[in-house]
């Protein structure tokens, strides 16, 4: 029998905490798939440097739209 581990708690209790880690390990995997996308092209594998990049830009926007969405409820919390 398997059992589930527990999840984790925030250990710091302030609603913006998760989505400004979120944005942080989003934007440490953009620099991440720099390595990745020079590592498949260095083995003259453009199909995983593709796929990486497409990580990669994903990544990016997610950063952005947490970014957006921080800046929304900071100027919310201001009124």
């Amino acid at each position: 029998m398997t059992t589930m581990a527990k999840e984790k708690i925030s250990p710091v209790k302030d609603k913006n905490y998760d989505l400004i880690r979120a944005m942080q390990m989003s934007m440490e995997n953009v620099y991440r798939m720099d390595t990745y996308i020079a590592d498949a092209e260095g083995r003259g594998d453009s199909e995983l440097a593709n796929w990486f990049r497409m990580i990669q830009d994903n990544s990016r926007k997610a950063g952005e739209q947490g970014k957006q969405l921080l800046m929304s409820r900071m100027q919310q919390e201001k009124r």
